[in-house]
């Protein structure tokens, strides 16, 4: 699905450990988070940058803000950890946004669409791993 939207390369972390090779990077979004930071920014060219998008990890007593917490305590030390991810709506930034989609730059995957009633059912699906792309819960 990636490479349909433009990835150069992709690494199906099922199959390959890219901490372990010798090819370097000069990104890297980590949606799965089954390596440490330190193990992953190892895998970055030092110019490169790591992006951490899980919000699935983060330990026992913290969740998905322990992630947030580790990833913004790193960035401000360690040049290749990008910040956390933390988004906020603003009108130009959504204007920006619609101008990159119409123009075609911006490919959008919506893995499935549910009615409010099936939102249960949408996070079910979204927590067990399935979700290729976003999940859209129609209101």
């Amino acid at each position: 699905m990636v490479r349909s939207i433009g990835a150069d390369h992709v690494i199906d972390y099922t199959r390959e450990d890219f901490t372990q090779g010798k090819e370097r990077y000069d990104f890297i979004l980590d949606n799965v988070a089954n390596h440490s930071l330190s193990a992953t920014r190892r895998a970055l060219k030092p110019e490169g940058t790591l992006q951490s998008n899980n919000g699935t990890s983060g330990g026992r007593w913290f969740g998905t803000m322990g992630t947030v917490i580790k990833t913004a305590a790193v960035s401000k030390f360690k040049r290749q950890q990008a910040g956390p991810a933390i988004k906020f709506e603003n009108r130009k930034d959504l204007v920006a946004l619609k101008g990159l989609i119409e123009a075609g730059k911006v490919t959008s995957v919506i893995d499935g669409t549910y009615p409010l009633s099936g939102t249960a059912e949408a996070i079910g699906h979204v927590g067990e791993g399935h979700a290729r792309g976003t999940v859209v819960i129609t209101v």
